[in-house]
């Protein structure tokens, strides 16, 4: 039978009626003890957590984990995102197996780390010696125990056809589709609690053509699943649909089939009013991305304006490449801070940005299983202790995970199974990671030069 787990008194907790802490049986969270109260029945095991701040597992909505072997890469620093992809583009064409597999583990490992518990991939590089690497990234996931939906990214539109990538990293269209029917039925899990799940993700309107774009729709509505991919992040991209397609990048997804609640966009920076009302209409989410758009000096997303429409904001650290890290208690910070620049201190608090990458995070990757502690849910917690120097002083434990800087949890529990213990992850040696993953890094940049 199942143990139930007390996490008891947490310091504090961004839950309702939950002052005493939750109890945990199996995978789920089975009761909310409000403040004066103890559990109602029998407990099997009480963890003190009057030392930490108690959140719903912070969840990813958008992340590149291949680009964790291109961080601060010298010849992509200080452009912007058209140009950085065109000094990236022939960098990671010499990807490989062994790159896929240690670039996926050291990213998830970061992430779980830092309190995330649920994580989606886009991952669109695919060439003739690297076919299969959605089946590794996957296979990494379970290894960890970390909850994933990962996309089958693709790029079909290389420069011989007026798009930016090179044509060694294009695929044809029917072998993308026909390896996304492959994916789908060898991973994606349906029930509630499914640790893996696949999406479809054109990666792009200047890297695919139309008819990908619209075919992607047709199996992701036979099969019912969600799509993915970048949109409106720059005025280069929203320049490039209009001479390319002639409309702007919401016409395009509408032409497409994609203006409906089962899509999600990356960034979804460079809308227009009429535009925002369209995408919020449609129940369309967002993969909010601070860290990214404010490296490639890409503009600050209209949050609030997409909220109040109806559109869904979720909270993604992009790739490793235009981030140069992926720790999500760091980037709800930043979305914070970033969105404050926007609207106001009294607008964005706190709470709000952690609900984005909770709560929000969840509703955008269309889960309704996981993002809150409520009972019935998925027990994915993230517990941070307030016991490095930057805190000393701090009075609000909520705020000041984000106004002192956060950036480690000291337990992660995914599915009720502790995955982080101490800081450290369970069965699993960091620095041997990061050893084999900074050879891989070595042999890429070998292989450029």
């Amino acid at each position: 039978m199942s143990k139930r787990i007390w996490i008891k008194s947490p310091l504090a907790i961004l839950a309702d009626n939950a002052e005493n802490g939750i109890v945990i049986e199996g995978s789920k969270i089975v009761e909310l003890v409000a403040q004066g109260h103890s559990p109602t029945s029998a407990i099997d095991h009480i963890y003190d957590a009057s030392d930490s701040v108690v959140l719903p597992g912070l969840i990813n909505t958008h992340h590149h984990f291949y680009q964790t072997l291109t961080r601060a890469y010298p010849d992509a620093l200080n452009k912007e995102l058209f140009p950085w992809l065109t000094s990236l583009y022939t960098v990671w064409e010499h990807l490989d197996e062994d790159m896929i597999y240690h670039s996926t583990k050291l990213a998830l490992c970061e992430l779980l780390l830092s309190g995330c518990t649920t994580a989606s991939d886009h991952h669109y590089i695919f060439s003739d010696s690297l076919t299969n690497a959605i089946d590794i990234q996957m296979s990494v996931a379970n290894e960890l125990g970390m909850r994933v939906v990962l996309t089958r990214g693709s790029m079909s539109l290389g420069q011989d056809d007026g798009g930016l990538p090179p044509q060694s990293v294009v695929q044809r269209e029917q072998v993308i589709l026909d390896d996304s029917v492959r994916l789908i039925k060898k991973y994606h899990q349906t029930d509630a609690g499914a640790m893996n799940q696949i999406v479809l993700a054109p990666c792009s309107p200047f890297s695919v053509s139309t008819e990908l774009m619209i075919e992607s729709a047709k199996i992701a509505k036979n099969y019912d699943l969600a799509l993915h991919t970048h949109l409106a992040e720059t005025i280069d991209e929203e320049q490039f649909c209009l001479k390319k397609f002639g409309m702007r990048t919401v016409d395009y997804l509408e032409h497409t089939n994609w203006l409906h609640d089962k899509t999600w966009l990356a960034h979804g920076i460079h809308f227009n009013e009429d535009e925002i009302v369209r995408l919020g209409k449609a129940g369309v989410g967002i993969a909010h991305c601070p860290t990214s758009n404010m490296m490639l000096a890409s503009g600050i997303c209209k949050t609030l304006d997409l909220e109040k429409a109806g559109a869904t904001i979720g909270i993604g650290v992009d790739g490793s490449a235009s981030n140069d890290g992926a720790n999500m208690i760091q980037e709800v910070r930043m979305a914070m801070y970033l969105q404050r620049l926007k609207y106001g201190s009294s607008k964005i608090t706190h709470q709000k940005a952690l609900k984005w990458a909770t709560e929000g995070s969840a509703k955008v990757l269309k889960r309704d299983d996981i993002g809150i502690i409520e009972v019935g849910k998925e027990a994915d917690i993230a517990l941070f202790k307030l016991d490095e120097i930057q805190f000393s002083g701090s009075h609000d434990p909520l705020a000041a995970l984000l106004l002192c800087g956060a950036s480690k949890a000291n337990r992660v529990m995914i599915a009720g199974e502790w995955k982080v213990i101490d800081g450290e992850i369970i069965d699993c040696e960091i620095s041997q990671i990061i050893t084999k993953h900074t050879a891989q890094a070595k042999k890429l940049f070998q292989k450029v030069n």
